[in-house]
């Protein structure tokens, strides 16, 4: 199953319209991220803090389609891929109601915490990404046959 999170809008997300603040929405990205890592045996303490490695964002990218409103109960769907021996990146889905309001992707490197020279993925992060990826394409194939039904 493609990893989910759900969050619901607080007024504190918003702007002076009403409507999510534009950089908040890559903050629940990044809270989504956050979640699939833990999810898959990662202890996020030690993840952010290892002095050793780091995976900074290098590019981002955000779509908005509809507009999200406090109270809004959302359900943020991500997909990971690896995309070279020292990057990756995640492609992000947000829905609310079952209706897609805004898609975004977060591209990251990962470097040697204090050189800043990249360096190949460590292990636990390929196996987050393999975990990840299957579970997408399996959602996909089923999604697929639902269709052809």
């Amino acid at each position: 199953m493609i990893f989910t999170y759900q969050r619901t809008i607080r007024f504190q997300d918003t702007d002076a319209a009403g409507v999510v603040y534009f950089a908040n929405t890559l903050s629940i990205c990044h809270e989504a991220y956050e979640e699939s890592l833990g999810s898959c045996g990662i202890n996020i303490k030690t993840f952010f803090t290892n002095p050793a490695v780091a995976f900074p964002i290098v590019h981002a990218n955000v779509d908005f389609l509809r507009p999200m409103y406090c109270g809004d109960k959302l359900m943020i769907s991500l997909i990971p891929q690896k995309i070279g021996m020292d990057k990756f990146e995640i492609t992000y889905e947000i829905t609310v109601d079952e209706v897609i309001v805004a898609k975004a992707i977060t591209r990251h490197v990962c470097i040697h915490a204090s050189s800043r020279i990249k360096q190949e993925l460590p292990n636990e992060m390929i196996s987050w990404l393999e975990t990840n990826r299957r579970d997408a394409e399996g959602a996909e194939r089923r999604k697929s046959r639902e269709e052809i039904i």
